[in-house]
């Protein structure tokens, strides 16, 4: 079995500190008061998880579209055109308040999880990046569901 490099994984853990924060905030009231008192407003609760969430889903579009560049004719048309969806998906999809976005950041997500799978599948992912991308994808849709549903 492939396992995580260190760095990657050590990256990957570090990319989810803004959910698991948003989480925390969210669950700790004296939490929140000091995180807005001392960082501001926009860096607790779900604030920092949707904008950050936008950001990475839209980064994330750009390395699904690296993947692509490692390949040709139709399957790098359709990776192209399969990598801009998760920016897309941002841009159209978090407006509309905090419990929306939120949700439709999870459905986000998942969907590039599955994304992951068919760029895994069509071998243009290191070995061991599905792994990675199904651990990380769980900790953002949990973070995501603080706000969302509890």
């Amino acid at each position: 079995m492939n396992r995580i490099p260190l760095v990657p994984l050590i990256l990957g853990l570090a990319g989810l500190i803004p959910f698991v924060w948003g989480a925390a905030t969210l669950w700790l009231p004296d939490l929140q008061a000091w995180g807005s008192s001392h960082l501001g407003p926009r860096f607790v609760g779900p604030y920092v998880q949707l904008f950050y969430g936008s950001v990475i889903l839209s980064f994330m579009s750009g390395v699904l579209w690296g993947f692509a560049t490692k390949t040709s004719g139709a399957k790098a048309a359709a990776g192209y055109a399969l990598s801009v969806i998760p920016a897309l998906w941002a841009f159209f999809m978090t407006g509309g308040g905090p419990l929306s976005a939120g949700t439709n950041l999870i459905y986000g997500f998942a969907g590039l999880l599955l994304l992951d799978c068919v760029f895994s599948i069509w071998n243009l992912t290191p070995p061991w990046w599905l792994r990675l991308r199904v651990l990380l994808t769980l900790v953002v849709i949990l973070s995501l569901s603080v706000g969302v549903y509890l």
